[in-house]
């Protein structure tokens, strides 16, 4: 399917290993922007989830009464 040629152009090996520290910075970098990232979205979710919990339990009261006359 690939020539393996194509595919060895992808691959970069450095003999100094120096160079992996800018990489290993940016994606320290990004991973702790994902971790805190993931940490808002859920507790937006849970906020949204109580007030829904919330306005269900208030539209079940008000339609319990309305039910029993």
């Amino acid at each position: 399917m690939f020539h393996p040629l194509v595919l060895s152009l992808f691959l970069y090996f450095p003999e100094d290993k120096s160079e992996y520290i800018p990489a290993a910075i940016s994606f320290m970098i990004f991973l702790i922007g994902a971790f805190f990232t993931m940490r808002l979205i859920i507790k937006v979710s849970k906020r949204e989830a109580d007030r829904a919990k919330e306005l269900e339990d208030k539209i079940l009261k008000k339609q319990t009464p309305n039910q029993d006359s």
